[in-house]
């Protein structure tokens, strides 16, 4: 029995969250091999090969799979599945784009965002916008598994694993890439950064997200945002942390403004420190918050910037 993590990457460098994947998938047991597909990804791949744990890279390496479309990446995956027990990617865009259809393909349940590992058939997984964590056991003899990566640690290094060419090449008849719109900015990628400083509803509009801006630079921090303030158009749904939005954990997560809707808490009360600003001393936040302060974020901003 074997495990295959397919790597997450956006043709140019390698995701975090395929380090943390390799994490989870090695909890399995069994040898885990890494598939990479994509354009030009050889300088990804000597990455690939260097993380702990991992047997074989197989490299498939071809402008078919320049955009990672779920159609043919799937196929690319289910050619491979034979040789596998455990077929296991992230839970991010791309994740959850292909795999559902190597799942379906397969005809086996898909076991989505897992955030541990019980044995080789048995995981948790949160449920309940995260309020209940469910375990779940698979009978299926393939398994096919989404991780949130968040909840595994980083891999540490090895020498170089070997790596194997997969000569396979899978057309998309049914989708072609048009184009992809992204936010650009100097700034950690919110699931990602290290530290994250989100605004709520009661940042009140969407100029006064700028009193995050010289905290965030000079904390390295990426800026998110609530639910309540992306529905109100403070600004872009790409900023979204929660349950319908983006999954962080990071070492240092400050919610300003933010009341802490169970929605929100369910996107980042996995961070390691939880630090809340909110004049209403009420507010479900600080039930999470190790630090809390109850006070105007108008007048704490500036004063924590100047301190900073």
């Amino acid at each position: 029995m074997k495990t295959l993590v397919i790597a997450d990457h956006d043709n140019g460098s390698l995701k975090p969250e395929t380090s943390k994947t390799i994490n989870a998938a090695l909890k399995l047991g069994f040898a885990v091999d890494v598939l990479i597909a994509g354009e030009n990804v050889a300088p990804m791949s000597e990455i690939v090969a260097s993380i702990a744990g991992v047997n074989t890279v197989l490299v498939a390496d071809h402008s078919e799979y320049a955009h990672q479309l779920a159609e043919n990446i799937a196929d690319l995956v289910l050619s491979l599945a034979p040789d596998y027990s455990h077929l296991v990617a992230s839970a991010t865009t791309t994740g959850k784009n292909f795999m559902p259809r190597v799942a379906a393909l397969l005809d086996v349940a898909q076991i989505s965002e897992i955030i541990d590992v019980v044995d080789a058939d048995t995981f948790k997984r949160p449920i309940y916008a995260g309020n209940a964590i469910a375990t779940v056991k698979s009978l299926d003899s393939k398994k096919v598994i989404t991780v949130r990566a968040s909840s595994f640690d980083l891999q540490g290094e090895q020498a170089p694993a070997e790596s194997r060419v997969v000569d396979s090449v899978f057309s998309s008849e049914l989708s072609a890439f048009v184009s992809v719109e992204q936010t650009e900015s100097e700034r950690p990628e919110l699931t990602a950064a290290q530290v994250v400083i989100s605004g709520g509803r009661g940042m009140q509009n969407g100029e006064n997200f700028s009193l995050l801006n010289g905290i965030a630079d000079k904390l390295d921090a990426a800026i998110g945002a609530s639910r309540a303030a992306v529905d109100a158009g403070f600004v872009p749904n790409d900023m979204q942390v929660g349950q319908t939005g983006k999954i962080v954990a990071p070492n240092l997560y400050i919610a300003v403004g933010i009341s802490g809707a169970i929605q929100h808490l369910a996107g980042m009360k996995d961070s390691k420190v939880i630090v809340a600003i909110n004049k209403d001393p009420d507010a479900p936040i600080f039930q999470v918050a190790d630090y809390g302060l109850v006070a105007d974020l108008f007048d704490v901003l500036p004063e924590l910037e100047q301190a900073l």
